[in-house]
């Protein structure tokens, strides 16, 4: 994580603003200070992981940290994950299946001179999850 991503016109810009709201004598020591919070805040995220893969006998990174990533990469198998979906998915198409029905079912009841509309887009539980 550096400064890659911010270009010349813009570094000089984030100082211009530094200078403008602290002043040349105090940014120094708000520069330092913004520092020191930011190695501050990435040790306790590192020590987190660090007891989370310790207690959970696992590797533990900080983007498992959401939890849906977390029980797909550390608790569910394959197996598991698509045992957890099954149900899901099955509904999802019984109730796509009824829309679709009565969505055609409404375009037959429209008058001859009115356009009918466009079919929906097929869609799968997996693209709304």
């Amino acid at each position: 994580m550096g400064l890659e991503n911010i270009g010349g016109w813009e570094l000089i810009l984030i100082v211009l603003v530094g200078l403008f709201i602290f002043g040349p004598d105090r940014l120094p020591k708000a520069i330092s200070d913004g520092v020191r919070m930011l190695r501050t805040l990435r040790q306790m995220a590192r020590n987190a992981t660090g007891d989370l893969s310790r207690e959970l006998g696992t590797q533990v990174e900080l983007e498992d940290l959401n939890p849906k990533t977390f029980l797909r990469k550390h608790l569910l198998s394959e197996e598991d994950e698509r045992a957890l979906r099954k149900p899901f998915q099955d509904i999802y198409g019984d109730v796509r299946g009824v829309t679709d029905t009565v969505n055609l079912d409404l375009d037959d009841d429209k008058p001859a001179d009115q356009p009918k509309d466009k079919p929906a887009i097929a869609r799968s539980y997996d693209d709304v999850t």
